[in-house]
């Protein structure tokens, strides 16, 4: 999905939005505290499924980040982009904390994001067992809704090594289902 269509899907004006990104990368507080709280959910949805129980510190992360290193955005229009990559960033190196320490625990109790609680919660699980390279294809692919030309942009790998890992993370996805 290109960044228009995630604009347009999220209700966005692009035009606004290199707007608020220009103000905010000459100082206007204002303008930075609009963009941050317009892109937030957005780095919410990607952080979530990739980092899981330590979904909204990715997303902390990611949001200081955009705050800290927005002046050195070049392109105002490109900012749903530098945000992604940013996002995606942030919640590979936590999943990947998390998994060096270990399994989830037997109670974790995240937020469920659909609307059938038993649903939400055998997903949530069943991504809780995927490796973080599976959980962050899966995300950008599924949730973000980007191709996997995008998918392989915002990672930086070749689009090889994203079909490969989207079949296998698909592959696990539905053998832990079972």
């Amino acid at each position: 999905m290109a960044e228009t269509d995630v604009a347009r899907a999220a209700g966005w004006d692009m035009e606004e939005l290199a707007r608020l990104v220009e103000g905010a990368q000459r100082g206007d507080a204002l303008a930075m505290d609009e963009l941050l709280g317009i892109v937030a959910p957005y780095v919410g949805r990607i952080c979530g499924p990739v980092a899981l129980q330590d979904g909204a510190d990715a997303a902390q992360e990611a949001l200081i980040a955009v705050f800290r290193n927005l002046h050195q955005l070049k392109t105002p229009v490109a900012f749903l982009g530098w945000v992604r990559a940013i996002a995606v960033r942030e919640a590979l190196k936590y999943a990947k904390q998390r998994q060096r320490q270990g399994p989830l625990p037997a109670d974790w109790d995240e937020k469920p994001v659909l609307e059938d609680l038993q649903l939400a919660s055998d997903i949530a699980d069943v991504m809780g067992r995927l490796a973080p390279e599976h959980r962050v294809v899966l995300t950008l692919r599924h949730i973000d809704g980007l191709n996997e030309q995008e998918v392989a942009g915002v990672l930086a790998v070749p689009v090889g090594t994203v079909r490969s890992r989207l079949f296998r993370a698909r592959r696990s996805f539905r053998s832990a289902w079972e």
